[in-house]
């Protein structure tokens, strides 16, 4: 690695912090983990060389604390910083900071970030570059009004929108102008809660679109590659769900197409790290930029498995000042991979966060199958932070065999003592539509919904939901706190089960 520095903080927690962890040692780079008190006992602080309290949990005292995590990176002399996903991974503030302090930021530059960072600014940068782009507000609307004059003149439905937004947070979908004005202050006021600026545009809503993102990797030294596609469509309130790459609907067309547009959008702004270029794909294969993000996706992990490349480590090379490896250079797309996210949520209850100890966990294993899991048996899922626990990755040679060993792997895994997104994606995977790969990014609410009136009253353990309730009224259902490793067999067998019908 030549004159790199030789000791990295992550400032993050969880499974990212494991990822990058790992790729750094194979690297040679030793690791810096810091914790919240709700953390202290956290697997990614003992996964690390070196580990330094920030605070009290709540994440502006911690996770959020430029201050403190600087000062975690003098104390262990790290010169190294990777932001992770999430807290101040696109905070132009904190890469500006790092770079002020004389270190190196694995990410794109302070610019970059806060360029494409506003969805406004961006969307306008995107049209300068020729990039397809929904039609919209150029600038933050002023009041409600200017949103009702922009919509009676595209026609509803639109979709409000946080400027400073990301992660399906402050969106919400507009049918008339006596929505207009709720709608505004709602979305308004959910963009200062989580980005700390109201600032609120419009788009027109592309009815029943997919959602295509383009992995993009740029280099110091003018290089930029694309690697392919990932579909993102499944999404529950527009959070994704669950993702795989390629998408089934992207013809080889379409996907120079994207892929084209991808790189004028990195060339536009000069990109230099791992990033991702997300796009709206109507039915008629018309696509639209979305966003940009300036940062290592939660669902990277597809690509890495489809183009055999380690993504986490290219972005370290990167801020290092290396050329892209011949790794990722020459690499080819082979086969198929699905990511499931797997969160302490309780899907009978509106997903409602589920904190707690994990009692049991119990994580698949054999061919094709990978898990990235931030949490173990007795770790404490504190309410203070995303509930997402990790994430589970089923790899085939094609599309079949990656479903086939994804819900091979959803049988053999059990995660007890707080309530899991496991069902869901148990209930998923018997579901013709997905199966088919006939899905939009509101496929999922509607099914939801469709299932929970059907059936009554969701039921807390398989969410195999209506699907097993209606398939098989006199069934009966394992409790989801059943702690033998029969109940999870048991669920598999009614699900082969349900198949075979």
């Amino acid at each position: 690695m030549g004159t790199s520095p030789s000791r990295l903080l992550v400032a993050n927690r969880g499974e990212i912090a494991i990822r990058i962890f790992r790729a750094c040692r194979e690297l040679g780079i030793e690791t810096v983990a810091v914790f919240s008190d709700a953390d202290r006992g956290a697997p990614h602080v003992a996964a690390a060389d070196f580990a330094v309290r920030l605070g009290p949990p709540p994440a502006k005292e911690s996770y959020l604390s430029i201050e403190r995590i600087l000062e975690a990176a003098r104390k262990t002399g790290a010169r190294l910083i990777h932001p992770g996903y999430g807290f101040l991974a696109e905070n132009p503030a904190f890469a500006l900071a790092c770079r002020d302090a004389g270190l190196v930021f694995v990410g794109p530059s302070p610019e970059v970030i806060e360029a494409m960072g506003s969805k406004t600014g961006s969307r306008q940068r995107m049209r300068q570059a020729g990039v397809p782009i929904v039609p919209g507000t150029w600038a933050p609307a002023r009041d409600a009004s200017e949103i009702q004059e922009f919509a009676r003149r595209e026609g509803y439905p639109i979709l409000l929108k946080a400027s400073a937004g990301g992660g399906g947070k402050g969106m919400r979908r507009v049918d008339s102008d006596k929505e207009v004005v709720s709608s505004f202050e709602r979305v308004s006021a959910e963009a200062q809660m989580y980005f700390g600026d109201g600032a609120v545009y419009a788009e027109k809503l592309i009815e029943r679109p997919r959602h295509v993102e383009i992995q993009i990797l740029g280099d110091r030294h003018g290089r930029r590659i694309a690697l392919g596609e990932r579909e993102c469509s499944l999404q529950r309130r527009h959070q994704k769900v669950v993702e795989e790459c390629p998408s089934p609907a992207v013809s080889a067309k379409v996907r120079t197409e994207l892929i084209e547009a991808a790189l004028a959008a990195a060339q536009a702004v000069g990109y230099d790290s791992c990033g991702t270029v997300e796009f709206l794909l109507a039915p008629d294969d018309r696509f639209y930029f979305l966003e940009m993000n300036t940062r290592l996706q939660v669902e990277h992990p597809v690509t890495e498995e489809v183009w055999g490349v380690d993504l986490a480590a290219e972005m370290i090379r990167i801020a290092l000042g290396e050329p892209l490896s011949e790794e990722v250079s020459e690499s080819r797309p082979r086969g198929h991979a699905i990511e499931c996210r797997i969160y302490a949520e309780n899907p009978a209850r509106g997903f409602a966060p589920s904190p707690g100890t994990i009692t049991t966990l119990r994580a698949p294993a054999g061919p094709g199958v990978r898990v990235d899991m931030g949490v173990e048996k007795g770790s404490v899922v504190p309410i203070d932070y995303d509930p997402m626990l990790g994430k589970l990755i089923a790899y085939g040679s094609n599309r079949g065999q990656s479903l086939a060993r994804l819900a091979r792997a959803l049988s053999e895994t059990e995660i007890l003592g707080v309530e899991t997104t496991l069902p869901l994606f148990r209930w998923l995977v018997a579901e013709p539509d997905f199966l088919a790969g006939r899905f939009d990014v509101q496929w999922l609410d509607r099914e939801l919904e469709r299932a929970t009136r059907q059936s009554g009253e969701v039921r807390s353990d398989d969410l195999l939901l209506a699907s097993i309730a209606l398939a098989d009224e006199e069934a009966p259902v394992s409790s989801a706190r059943e702690s033998s490793s029969a109940s999870v067999w048991s669920r598999a067998s009614r699900l082969e089960a349900l198949r075979d019908r």
